[in-house]
């Protein structure tokens, strides 16, 4: 293990620690072993002049402003040109030698560097100017605060969100505030007024170029040798290859066939000549630097026109606008449709029926539109929710303008929070699908979520209906008499509290033990359980005085709510965190082994963090993003055999 990877090792175990010590009263390790290993830390970050912005040895505060100040660029940050042809790439190069590097697809920022101290971070902006984000920047996990060089350094790196924390992240915010996708989540992370916000994010920065550097003489002055300097001083480099004219097209294959692999969101290449000085003096043309290329990739995009949009609405009231065109084949598959996203992605397209489009699929897996080439700016936003008919109203969440029904009887609304409250990690009613759900709604039997426990007074009218008779209406009656008896961290996530799912459900039962504790008013927050952060902890208390829990509280009177309790069979791997990933053997499937680790007193969760003690893996040496990650943190890989032996 290296200097830097110890490091790493370290300050993730020792967080950890203090963590156990002052948050849960617990201990994982004594004050003395304590002691010696933040000694060796302190030694290391000595020595190498790496400090990481999460080390304990630092005290990275939080901070609150009400706007964020702009800046001027010392160096202006040009568009590149680009191409999607590998032949004219390859000519651009010519015979020179060139670095190909991924084009990530995140936010770039600009980071200034004093006396070997971060002294200040902006983001791109317009090129020209941008915005000031030094507190959040500080938030970033892999971002080095110290490192070993004095003189002035200025870096461009992009701010990015792994697909991994992207989902996990998005799981814990409510429908209407949750990102389209990891670009935008980043975007708005590093963009945070409130730095402690910036500060759940698991953002990180990944360096592509080395703007300045006072007192730096390299002796290959390339960017391959830049590149290596910026790894030795801490930073995490985007990943590239040295290529020439004979094997440039090659390499870009590889890249290609290896997006699927990318644990972070890229949307192409970046190609420059690898000589920095003569880079540097072929200058610009028009509004591009003469020393980089973008690549695209070839056939990412195909043209097609658009024919509607339909506007979906979902059980929070936001109205989703989807794109309907006609079909085109992208990655050989046909594709007829895509999301877009909000109002403000329709405003900056100037979209209109008949206009023609160009879609494609991110990561080659999800259908985007991406330019609109003839921008009529015609399509008008519905003033009238598509589902009931009432009033709609544009509302401004995560810098975008976003479409919402105000109806709080709309019949979508309803539709979508009866087929969430009847599913399988909710009240689990068996056979009551979304169409009988419509069906009810529609007849007037279904308004409040308790109205499912006394539709047995409609049931001589319901089995007159087509397509319903006795047995089928006796049976969903059956199922939903017998969910009347329902596990606590199943009823909390039924009832639809903002970012709540199942996982963070059981946090809550296990604390809370009893409905009646859990929805007692004068429990003031729950941000101090593990993965319950601020939003989640204020959206739940807003929740407590709405209408919803009231509601909640008039339906748990009429159920039989279990009193939480623990299936384990033993404490063996009590306060461990595991993550799971790839395929298992030696049990059934993967809920067979959450099980067991959870029987056992430990904890399942989705993505690697440094709060993960283990990623069970049989391929120990995969290249998957999760093996990266727990690579980068320290965190052992065990197979299944290896867990086995834990037990």
């Amino acid at each position: 293990m290296s200097n830097k990877e110890r490091i790493f090792f370290l300050v993730d175990l020792l967080n950890k620690a203090a963590k156990a010590y002052y948050s849960e009263s617990r201990e994982i390790m004594s004050n003395k072993e304590y002691d010696s290993l933040y000694d060796e830390l302190v030694s290391l970050e000595t020595e190498t002049g790496i400090i990481l912005s999460v080390s304990p040895t630092q005290r990275v505060g939080y901070e609150v402003v009400s706007t964020l100040q702009k800046e001027e660029h010392e160096t202006p940050m040009l568009s590149l040109d680009k191409t999607k042809d590998r032949d004219e790439l390859a000519d651009w190069l010519s015979n020179k030698e060139g670095i190909l590097s991924w084009k990530l697809d995140g936010l770039t920022c600009v980071l200034t560097y004093y006396n070997g101290e971060l002294q200040k971070a902006v983001t791109r902006g317009n090129g020209y100017i941008g915005e000031v984000v030094t507190a959040n920047a500080k938030q970033m996990i892999n971002l080095p605060l110290k490192i070993p060089f004095k003189g002035k350094l200025v870096v461009r790196g992009e701010c990015i969100i792994s697909y991994d924390d992207f989902e996990t992240i998005n799981e814990t915010l409510p429908d209407e505030k949750k990102y389209k996708n990891p670009r935008n989540l980043a975007a708005g992370s590093i963009r945070q007024l409130d730095s402690s916000i910036a500060a759940q994010r698991e953002m990180k920065l990944i360096a592509f170029e080395l703007v300045s550097v006072d007192g730096k003489e390299f002796a290959e002055n390339t960017i391959e040798a830049r590149f290596q300097w910026l790894h030795d001083l801490g930073f995490e480099v985007v990943g590239y290859k040295k290529v020439n004219q004979n094997t440039i097209r090659t390499e870009i294959q590889k890249f290609s066939d290896d997006i699927a692999n990318n644990p972070v969101p890229s949307d192409g290449l970046v190609l420059r000549y690898n000589d920095y000085e003569y880079g540097v003096k072929l200058g610009i043309t028009g509004k591009f630097p003469r020393h980089s290329i973008a690549f695209k990739w070839q056939d990412d995009a195909s043209e097609t026109i658009l024919k509607d949009v339909v506007w979906q609405t979902s059980r929070t009231g936001l109205i989703n606008p989807v794109a309907i065109f006609d079909p085109v084949e992208l990655e050989g598959t046909t594709v007829a449709k895509a999301t877009l996203n909000n109002v403000t992605f329709i405003e900056d397209l100037e979209l209109g029926l008949g206009d023609t489009i160009t879609v494609y699929k991110a990561n080659k897996i999800i259908p985007q539109v991406d330019e609109n080439l003839t921008r009529s700016g015609t399509l008008k936003i519905p003033e009238k929710c598509p589902a009931c008919g009432g009033k709609t109203e544009i509302v401004k969440q995560n810098d975008s303008k976003v479409l919402f029904c105000t109806n709080p009887n709309c019949i979508a609304k309803l539709i979508s929070k009866f087929d969430y409250f009847v599913g399988r990690n909710q009240m689990n009613v068996v056979g009551l699908s979304e169409e009988t759900i419509k069906f009810l709604i529609q007849r007037g039997w279904l308004k409040d979520l308790h109205d499912l426990y006394d539709l047995e007074k409609h049931r001589n009218m319901w089995i007159r209906y087509q397509g319903y008779g006795e047995a089928k209406v006796d049976k969903i009656l059956k199922a939903i008499e017998k969910s009347k008896t329902v596990k606590l961290e199943n009823f909390i996530c039924s009832l639809g509290i903002p970012g709540i799912g199942i996982n963070q459900s059981k946090v809550l039962a296990r604390e809370f033990k009893t409905w009646e504790s859990f929805i007692n008013p004068s429990v003031p927050c729950y941000n101090w359980m593990e993965g319950i952060g601020d939003i989640l902890s204020d959206g739940i208390v807003a929740w407590k005085k709405s209408k919803e829990g009231t509601e909640a509280n008039l339906l748990a009177d009429i159920l039989d709510i279990q009193d939480f309790e623990d299936e384990k069979t033993g404490d063996m791997l009590k306060d461990k965190v595991f993550v799971i990933t790839g395929d298992v053997h030696l049990y059934k499937n993967r809920a067979e082994l959450q099980k067991e680790i959870e029987n056992a007193g430990g904890k399942v969760v989705g993505s690697v963090s440094k709060k993960t003690n283990y990623l069970i893996n049989n391929d120990v040496e995969s290249g998957s993003s999760k093996n990266i990650k727990a690579k980068e943190l320290g965190i052992p890989i065990i197979t299944e055999e290896q867990f086995k032996e834990m037990l």
